[in-house]
């Protein structure tokens, strides 16, 4: 048995749609744990000040992560490392070592530094943290936390090797892998010794992420070693390739920086239900978007660096009525069924119903742009494979901008014009909730990615016309049966009210459920009678044996 996992995990694996299934599967998986990592946040805890405490501590280290970390990224060194171990393996460890000492100095040095640095820094970027009672507790937490940038960091370097050789499996399995020791954080050290315990899992599990790379590595005679003496002259390309790319795929990351800086300044419990909803919108963009994207993107680089330029947009085509195919009837059905689902998951414990009602509510405003998130990873991995990383850098950064700004104008409204604050309110069905405030950063985040999304389209329509049109096409067909899928799944749930008993977790969860499959029934009528290509295509698909595929998997994003 040992040794058929052993096997599996060291297979070589390598159709987009195949790639995008199996990519889709494995997110499928960690996002179950971290979804069981999430409700017993929720059992232990609900959404109070202690998880806003733990979610806090993440911020610092999560920056210096998508910052640091996000320079020997998956998608940067994977052409360099097959260009250098194909041509001669001595000079590719040699490249190794030597791009691994840079990095490694730089992430241990930026955490060592921030380490001295967190008693100030916290009350400069958590504003509402400046004179809590908890303060100590949250230094002591993101001082643990600081090794995770440190260990994931080194891991996405060890993945870039693991990727290199097509071993697809060993990276799939690191989320599942991390997620399982914030778990074992919370049910086994949390008892013994407290926030500093939840603490202790995260970095167990940044360890696990890193340590199942090890073995294939160290097989390949490739396991990096730290060399006073480097070549800077085959690092500093690297490192001026990757500057771009790092600050375009971690603006939005760094803007929810911002928004959780401007929710520690509101009532006990914002932090986390903005990191609830967060995490629950991410399931849907995990598994569609980064599945998509991520398997897409070798493929197009193959396509543009050989000069089918015409494949290249088709592959980019086909690629975009997918995440629309899938992500639009996701986004109808979490907005329809979003209080099922959040007290499903989360309803335990000290998870009350306000918690409940604020985290649907959150829920609905972050998944509206699900589809636009999942475009935007297709654009900037299209625009990185045909080699321009500055138009997804300054649209990225433009974006964020518009975020953090809006997050923190939406605040002001929310608080000084009352019909806005109450058309919010009504809207999402959370009249004289406490703590609705939070509900504008989700706002702020969905309008700026809405906005990200229109200007990636807009200038990859003016350098590739044949875009569009058929996309458009595609769109309102998902659209159209979207809608009607929504009202099907809206009428269910008014049906099934009397059915089963919304008191028990049961039943409010066979009313979702119930309520999501005559939508899907539905939604797929109206697709069949549209004559969708895109339902044709994915049941031909899921006839194949969809493991039979090479792809690069999706590096860590965030801890």
């Amino acid at each position: 048995m040992a040794r058929r996992l052993f096997n599996l995990l060291h297979k070589e694996v390598g159709g987009l749609h195949e790639a995008a299934y199996l990519l889709g599967f494995f997110a499928l998986l960690s996002q179950v744990l971290a979804l069981v990592r999430d409700r017993l946040f929720a059992y232990h805890f609900g959404a109070g000040h202690t998880l806003d405490v733990y979610y806090a501590a993440f911020r610092i280290p999560d920056f210096i992560f998508v910052s640091v970390a996000s320079l020997v990224s998956v998608s940067v060194l994977v052409p360099y490392l097959i260009e250098k171990i194909d041509r001669d393996h001595a000079e590719g460890k040699r490249f190794i070592d030597s791009v691994f000492g840079v990095f490694f100095l730089l992430i241990t040095a930026s955490s060592i530094i921030v380490f001295f640095l967190v008693p100030v820094l916290i009350p400069l970027f958590l504003p509402g943290f400046a004179h809590d009672p908890m303060l100590k507790d949250l230094v002591t937490l993101t001082r643990i936390l600081l090794l995770s940038p440190i260990l994931l960091g080194i891991s996405n370097f060890l993945a870039s090797i693991t990727q290199a050789y097509n071993r697809f499996f060993i990276y799939a399995v690191s989320p599942l892998l991390y997620n399982l020791g914030i778990i074992i954080g919370i049910v086994g050290l949390y008892p013994y010794f407290g926030l500093p315990g939840l603490g202790f899992g995260v970095v167990l599990g940044a360890f696990l992420h890193l340590i199942v790379q090890v073995p294939f590595v160290v097989h390949k005679k490739l396991l990096p070693r730290f060399a006073f003496t480097m070549s800077l002259t085959s690092v500093l390309p690297v490192f001026i390739h990757s500057l771009p790319r790092t600050l375009a795929l971690s603006a939005n990351q760094i803007a929810t920086f911002f928004l959780v800086a401007l929710a520690s300044l509101q009532s006990a419990g914002s932090i986390s239900v903005f990191n609830f909803a967060f995490n629950l919108q991410s399931v849907p963009l995990a598994i569609i978007g980064v599945s998509y994207s991520s398997a897409a993107f070798p493929t197009l680089s193959r396509l543009f660096q050989s000069g089918e330029r015409q494949k290249f947009i088709e592959q980019v085509v086909i690629a975009a009525k997918h995440i629309i195919f899938w992500s639009v009837p996701v986004v109808v059905l979490f907005i329809v069924l979003r209080a099922q689902i959040v007290r499903t998951i989360l309803g335990s414990g000290s998870f009350s119903w306000t918690d409940t009602r604020l985290t649907a509510a959150a829920l609905a405003l972050f998944t509206i742009s699900v589809s636009a998130q999942s475009l935007v990873m297709l654009f900037v991995r299209a625009y990185y494979s045909s080699g321009n990383t500055k138009k997804p850098l300054i649209i990225n950064v433009s974006s964020s901008v518009i975020i953090v700004v809006l997050g923190y104008l939406l605040l002001i409204l929310f608080e000084r014009a009352p019909i806005f604050h109450y058309f919010i309110e009504a809207l999402l069905k959370v009249p004289d909730v406490p703590g609705s405030m939070v509900l504008v950063l989700p706002l702020a985040y969905s309008v700026g990615v809405f906005v990200n999304a229109v200007f990636h389209w807009y200038i990859f329509q003016k350098e590739f016309t044949s875009f569009s049109a058929p996309v458009l096409q595609s769109f309102f067909q998902s659209l159209s049966a979207s809608v009607i899928m929504g009202y099907v799944a809206y009428l269910g749930l008014n049906f099934f009210d009397d059915v089963f008993d919304l008191n028990t977790l049961p039943g409010i969860f066979m009313q979702g459920f119930c309520a999501g499959v005559l939508g899907i029934i539905a939604g797929v009528i109206v697709l069949k009678l549209l004559k969708n290509k895109e339902l044709d295509e994915v049941w031909k698909t899921l006839h194949r044996k969809i493991w039979r595929v090479k792809v690069i998997g999706p590096e860590q994003g965030t801890l």
